[in-house]
């Protein structure tokens, strides 16, 4: 249930505020970046004192975990989607990641971007990280193993802190961190606008990574 169809008139109203409050922060983050988020500056644009939109969010850093959450659910939400209906086709969550990250530019870069000076991430936001690479790590586990997998793969093998828990074996980890860092370099470019110009489709590029990613 969303958090504004929840609850009590009074706690309707509270998330309803609260609600405002990220659509004007993420306007912010829009305009001038998540390191110049100001919780007055959002204060004055709703008509309300400091005072009382700290009743709202305690300070920056909880107003960014807001929005941090938000995006990651998101993210989870739209993969596990995919998953649910394709199963554990990583071309599938990898189209789905592209369009993710290209609906709203701004949500992407807050979470998979240049971190925002002296803010710090609660432990939860990383256990939704945890569940998008999970479905990763299914869909490369299910991908047929080559032949002689890369020396890197058997050095991931008792390097799996990110990946604990998951039976993957050394050749699918190998593949899950080059699909997240190979896939997230094409995407960080593009959406940032760093291919304008340059005369070659992204989405061409995009798709020529990730065949050399299934067929690796």
């Amino acid at each position: 249930m969303a958090e504004s169809e929840a609850g009590t008139p009074r706690e309707r109203y509270r998330a309803q505020v609260r609600a405002e409050i990220k659509q004007h922060a993420w306007e912010q983050i829009g305009t001038a970046g998540a390191s110049a988020l100001s919780l007055n500056a959002i204060a004055k644009q709703m008509g309300l004192s400091g005072p009382a939109l700290y009743r709202y969010f305690a300070g920056r850093d909880e107003l960014i975990t807001a929005l941090v959450r938000e995006a990651y659910r998101s993210l989870a939400d739209t993969l596990g989607a995919v998953a649910e209906t394709s199963g554990a086709d990583l071309a599938a969550l990898a189209h789905a990641l592209r369009g993710w990250a290209l609906e709203d530019p701004n949500r992407y870069f807050l979470v998979y971007g240049t971190p925002v000076p002296g803010y710090h991430a609660p432990d939860d936001t990383v256990l939704i990280s945890d569940e998008i690479m999970r479905l990763i790590l299914d869909a490369c586990t299910a991908l047929p193993a080559p032949p002689e997998p890369a020396p890197f793969a058997a050095h991931l093998q008792g390097r799996r802190q990110w990946a604990e828990g998951h039976p993957a074996p050394p050749a699918a980890l190998h593949r899950a961190l080059a699909f997240w860092t190979r896939l997230h370099g094409v995407l960080s470019l593009e959406a940032a606008g760093h291919f304008t110009g340059m005369g070659f489709d992204p989405e061409r590029l995009f798709e020529a990574e990730l065949e050399a990613l299934l067929g690796s």
